[in-house]
């Protein structure tokens, strides 16, 4: 799609409203990458560098300073922006084999963790496990409420099956301006492959039968 093809999906996504969603206002998108050749000890990588992206959005939070009592307005407009995350993660990837994934968010102070969490659910994760060639495993998630500049970790598994240790990581990422107490940064990182020289043992990635999400 060229720019002015992302331009035009971009404004029509941050006016998404009628009597069935919310309405989901993004003020700024973020990109972050990671690439790692050594370990913290110094030893050489063994095999490809371990690449990480992080893709994040800040979203007005339409429930801010109200409970919201029913959330499935939200959960209904997270699939459009799932689509907009697949299509950023499969840019920001470069072409490079996505093997694991994550998603967190982190919640201003005039809203509710669980806000934030009406914007990750399978409603919003499947359009981006569609985007990166299928995958079968939960999408591991965390989240918190926090004021701009708080640091996330973002847990990362296997995408078709759990039950790989070498594939249980995380990346840390933070938002200098976001998130304002009435936005959520709704967050999904990937990653290129496990953890750099893994040595616990365990089903291996090229085991992975990818069935039941979880070998």
């Amino acid at each position: 799609m060229d720019m002015s093809g992302v331009e035009q999906k971009n404004r029509a996504l941050h006016q998404v409203e009628n009597g069935e969603k919310a309405s989901l206002v993004i003020r700024k998108w973020y990109c972050h990458t990671e690439e790692t050749y050594f370990s913290e000890m110094g030893a050489q990588v063994d095999g490809d560098p371990v690449r990480k992206f992080v893709v994040a959005a800040t979203v007005r939070n339409p429930y801010a300073n109200s409970v919201g009592e029913n959330l499935d307005s939200a959960i209904l407009s997270s699939e459009e922006l799932g689509r907009a995350f697949g299509e950023r993660l499969l840019a920001a990837s470069h072409g490079f084999e996505i093997q694991s994934y994550g998603k967190a968010c982190v919640v201003g102070t005039a809203g509710e963790y669980e806000h934030g969490n009406a914007l990750l659910t399978s409603q919003f994760a499947d359009p981006i496990r569609e985007a990166i060639g299928g995958a079968k495993s939960w999408v591991p998630s965390t989240g918190k409420r926090g004021a701009p500049g708080v640091a996330i970790d973002v847990p990362l598994a296997h995408k078709d099956a759990l039950y790989v240790r070498s594939h249980y990581d995380t990346i840390t990422a933070s938002f200098g301006d976001a998130p304002a107490p009435d936005e959520i940064v709704v967050v999904f990182a990937v990653a290129t492959r496990g953890r750099p020289n893994a040595r616990l043992g365990g089903l291996s990635a090229a085991e992975v039968k990818g069935m039941d999400g979880l070998t």
